[in-house]
């Protein structure tokens, strides 16, 4: 289901991102139940903010991500990890009864979106929750987008459809990251960037991130590089 993504050595990278994934979990772990299943877990970056569950189930194409995760938290008794394609793995995994998925920044890597999201509601139960990050705004695909195996970037219109063709209820839709929105615009439409620089994240990560959290928390942004989404299970 996904052509490309982050490289292992990328991740590597975003993980030194500690601010955006504090951001991230503040966002994401509150609208979680107790036994997750993670869709694109790569190596980890996001999983381990999510241990403190009473289930968590990763999911990843690459088998060397998967290798790595389980090496990263060996420990976590309450992990179970798997490599695959996700609408095949997820189609297993009924049997853990999970209350909830998330995929982060995953689903524009995936050719059929409705597919992938069909599998996740499928095996939550009865009022389960899929929370999703995913990329806003097709005026801002460029070169890191193709390099990142992007197949499409997503609107408001868009998710609401996608949701309604899966059977699924929004209950949250909103943009994030408005910072992000006009650097990824520059490094799309100025730079011509192939890929974002350790320094740009970094720069992000120090000085951008914990003033814009705090603001989006209390003003949220009319548009931004992403969208935040919480979807329900009928």
């Amino acid at each position: 289901m996904r052509d490309a993504v982050y490289t292992i050595e990328d991740q590597e990278r975003m993980s030194e991102a500690s601010n955006y994934f504090a951001w991230q979990s503040a966002m994401v772990t509150r609208e979680l139940g107790r036994r997750v299943v993670e869709v694109g877990c790569g190596i980890g970056n996001f999983t381990g903010m999510l241990l403190d569950r009473e289930m968590v189930v990763a999911i990843d194409i690459e088998p060397d991500c998967v290798e790595k995760l389980g090496a990263r938290y060996r420990e976590a008794r309450n992990l179970h990890a798997y490599a695959g394609d996700a609408a095949q793995v997820l189609g297993k995994l009924g049997r853990y009864r999970p209350d909830s998925c998330v995929c982060l920044n995953v689903l524009e890597h995936i050719k059929d979106d409705l597919e992938a999201m069909e599998a996740m509601g499928g095996i939550l139960v009865p009022g389960g929750i899929i929370v999703l990050l995913v990329p806003a705004f097709e005026a801002l695909n460029g070169p890191i987008d193709r390099n990142l195996g992007h197949y499409r970037r997503y609107s408001r219109a868009s998710v609401r459809q996608l949701a309604r063709t899966a059977g699924l209820r929004v209950r949250k839709l909103r943009y994030v990251n408005i910072a992000g929105f006009f650097g990824w615009w520059a490094n799309a439409h100025i730079f011509r960037r192939e890929a974002q620089s350790p320094a740009q994240i970094q720069f992000f990560d120090r000085y951008v991130v914990a003033v814009m959290s705090r603001v989006e928390r209390l003003i949220p942004p009319p548009f931004g590089q992403s969208l935040f989404v919480v979807l329900e299970k009928p």
